[in-house]
């Protein structure tokens, strides 16, 4: 039996824009095949998300398989669609860190093999998306997923909880901090946050409407600049074309700089490590501690939700001792506070 899987990267709806406009191509055909797909590419398609060549994809039979990453791709969307066991809306920031966390998390719990879906959009739109029921649309596909567990910042959490979509307690597990992001060995040699400033320094940053991160980034463009350095950054260099703002910001800013449409962008550092962790030409400059933002990451179970023993293991997961050896992999650190 085929199978036949067609994804579009334009986000349509109440979702978001996804970032798969990449530098090459690759198309991976095969019939009834579970593992990796075979690609046929030229050298320079890694560049394309998604990135992990199917790691990303918890489904066991993956029938007929297409990827034409800068063409038809779902690359924040992850598993089978068709009546999870578990379902995670997960902040898009970490994304690269959910295979080995549901590989781990799999092998703890087996029942739940191959029954994870998650995705990895910023947090604004995954909360559109649980106002809409769950349902999404992607160019010329629409599905409904409804979500089980909901992780963001715990900022994002709380306001949920408020707002009577998630239920209390919001569960923190790890922590990260900001970095700017460049193209490997810095050429235009951004050496501060001050240098965002500059007139031949293109940016990529995320956008403030639905991406957590700007809030951060615009508290350490404050401390390293005041509100003139912010206000120049996310209002001046807009209007006059200097700074690009993202729609998913952990797909769009590397993208960008590896195309050559940007020179720099801040991320938190862990997106930065996954990049030159894969050995793609991606680069980083440290924030020194008095300017940068620690964000906490949380999570909560969703109101409604069908798989409550599910959501708990998964929240009980990853603040063990084996998820936050997994998050440290990529620079993320225990979260040592209080429960919230």
């Amino acid at each position: 039996m085929w199978i036949l899987r067609v994804a579009s990267g334009t986000m349509l709806g109440m979702a978001a824009v996804a970032a798969v406009v990449g530098a090459g191509s690759a198309v991976a055909l095969t019939e009834n095949a579970p593992s990796s797909p075979t690609t046929i590419a030229p050298p320079d398609s890694s560049m394309a998300p998604p990135w992990q060549n199917g790691r990303n994809n918890d489904a066991v039979s993956r029938g007929f398989e297409f990827t034409v990453p800068d063409a038809d791709n779902l690359a924040d969307f992850h598993g089978d669609p068709a009546h999870p066991a578990l379902s995670l809306y997960v902040g898009g920031n970490y994304f690269f860190a959910m295979a080995p966390l549901v590989q781990a998390f799999e092998k703890k719990y087996p029942e739940y093999k191959g029954r994870l879906y998650w995705e990895t959009l910023p947090p604004g739109l995954l909360v559109r998306q649980m106002k809409a029921g769950g349902r999404v649309t992607v160019g010329n596909m629409t599905w409904t997923v409804k979500p089980d567990v909901y992780l963001a910042g715990l900022g994002a959490v709380k306001k949920q909880i408020e707002d009577g979509l998630l239920q209390a307690p919001a569960v923190p597990y790890v922590t990260n901090t900001l970095t700017i992001m460049v193209a490997s060995g810095n050429p235009k040699g951004v050496k501060s946050l001050a240098d965002l400033d500059r007139d031949d320094v293109k940016l990529a940053m995320p956008n403030p409407e639905f991406e957590g991160i700007a809030r951060q980034i615009q508290s350490s463009l404050e401390k390293a600049g005041g509100k003139d350095l912010a206000q120049k950054v996310y209002h001046d260099r807009v209007g006059r074309g200097g700074t690009l703002l993202t729609h998913i910001h952990h797909r769009q800013t590397p993208l960008w700089i590896m195309q050559g449409r940007a020179d720099a962008g801040v991320t938190w550092q862990s997106e930065a490590m996954f990049q030159e962790q894969a050995g793609h030409p991606i680069g980083h400059v440290d924030i020194p501690a008095y300017q940068n933002t620690t964000a906490i990451y949380a999570g909560a179970i969703v109101k409604g939700t069908q798989h409550r023993k599910a959501a708990q293991r998964w929240l009980d997961f990853i603040r063990s001792n084996e998820g936050v050896a997994i998050f440290k992999q990529y620079g993320f650190q225990r979260y040592e506070g209080k429960g919230a």
